[in-house]
């Protein structure tokens, strides 16, 4: 693999950091609890007011909770066998840390943006430096030409392809619904709260769903690009869909009424996301002088 060293040193730190931050928001506490605050917009918004995520609002709190647990008992051992897959040579090793990186990206891009401002946000600024960096090199470690040969010819195109513009599309039709009535009342979103805009629904609608919307595109295809971009795609997709799925049990737990269709919508890609990854690793045909380092 190209950029071992380098990379593996990226990962430990991730690792490190990460188990804090993580670790930090699932245990810490103090604070005076619950109260309410009126935001710039004049709208009442109940703060959570405990732990290192006290100025969150109590409804975002505790998916940041429920993410920090996914990250803390998946994320972070899924990096580890996956780095040590890659660096033991291995082509699916190294599109599952790819795909993991690009999850601890993600998560930490969006900490860093949405969560507010906290004694971790040094941790935060580091994670997401070393996650990029780190993914970064991963990505370019990648032979374009050899890859359409490093599948085997039963790999589900179509099915794997299909489920990439799929997902894509219906979770921006969602965020969609929830942007442009407002836009056209001339009223708020909901769950805007106190924060400063959608972060997360411009983040995903800008660069997120339509990566995974190309990904599936050049799979069905059979670009060399899609070969690369839709494996490690559905990886991270495990990790991020695993992660709404924690954020939506944790919410039902605390009595908030998620809606019927993201109860069941969020779990179906879940789960898909998870088979699709497991068919693509079946079917990744290995080779010996992917050991190499250059």
């Amino acid at each position: 693999m190209k950029h071992k060293n380098s990379i593996s040193i990226l990962v430990l730190f991730i690792v490190l950091f990460s188990f804090t931050a993580a670790a930090t928001g699932i245990f810490s506490g103090g604070g005076p609890g619950q109260y309410e605050f009126t935001s710039i917009h004049g709208e009442k918004v109940l703060i959570y007011g405990k732990g290192i995520y006290k100025d969150m609002s109590a409804e975002v709190a505790p998916q940041g909770i429920a993410q920090d647990v996914v990250t803390l008992f998946l994320g972070i051992p899924l990096l580890i066998i996956s780095l040590h897959l890659a660096r033991k040579g291995l082509l699916k090793g190294r599109m599952l840390l790819a795909g993991t990186l690009g999850y601890f990206l993600v998560t930490y891009l969006f900490y860093l943006t949405m969560g507010m401002y906290n004694k971790l946000f040094l941790v935060y600024v580091i994670l997401l430096s070393t996650s990029f960096f780190a993914f970064a090199q991963t990505m370019l470690s990648f032979d374009l030409n050899s890859l359409g040969s490093s599948f085997k010819q039963t790999l589900p195109v179509k099915l794997v392809g299909g489920f990439l513009i799929f997902q894509s599309f219906m979770v921006g039709l969602l965020w969609l619904s929830l942007i442009v009535p407002p836009l056209l009342t001339g009223t708020l979103p909901a769950g805007l709260d106190h924060y400063t805009t959608l972060i997360v629904q411009g983040l995903d609608l800008a660069i997120l769903l339509p990566t995974g919307f190309l990904s599936g595109v050049l799979l069905l295809r059979r670009n060399p690009f899609g070969y690369l971009l839709a494996p490690v795609f559905t990886n991270f997709l495990v990790l991020l869909m695993t992660a709404l799925t924690a954020k939506v049990i944790g919410q039902m737990l605390l009595g908030v009424d998620v809606g019927f269709p993201v109860m069941i919508v969020i779990p179906l890609f879940n789960l898909t996301a998870i088979f699709s990854s497991i068919l693509i690793l079946k079917n990744v045909k290995e080779k010996s002088n992917y050991g190499s380092a250059a």
